[in-house]
């Protein structure tokens, strides 16, 4: 299971990866290989408020529907509408293809309390 060390993650397993003063986040390969196969993803609009720990949208898989829990606080800038058409995209790559939304964060500092790969990795071992 990939767990890159580049990105920032949460304890409800989204990823954060930080692109030019602004915040690209998706859910870990940990998460989508819980929730076994995605059918569904449903994501807020572009200009949407997300506020931290504050459900952002959801994904359904054959299993359950989760409830996908923001990282950080931000203003929504972008959404992978490929999504809409392919949320396969989920199991099949995580971390490229099936980035959810990319948000304006509203204090990049909230970055910094989010676990490094080294922690995220202890914390799903447990």
């Amino acid at each position: 299971m990939s767990t890159p060390k580049d990105l920032r993650y949460s304890e409800e397993h989204e990823w954060v990866k930080v692109e030019d003063g602004k915040v690209r986040i998706g859910i870990s390969h940990f998460a989508q290989s819980e929730l076994g196969d995605i059918v569904f993803v449903e994501l807020p609009q572009v200009g949407d408020e997300i506020k931290t720990d504050d459900p952002f949208g959801s994904v359904e898989s054959v299993k359950t529907v989760s409830e996908l829990y923001a990282p950080i606080s931000g203003t929504v800038v972008e959404v992978n509408a490929d999504l809409e058409d392919s949320p396969e995209f989920v199991n099949e790559s995580p971390y490229e293809k099936a980035w959810m939304i990319v948000v304006e964060p509203a204090d990049a500092s909230e970055i910094e309390k989010l676990m490094t790969a080294e922690q995220y990795e202890e914390m799903i071992a447990e």
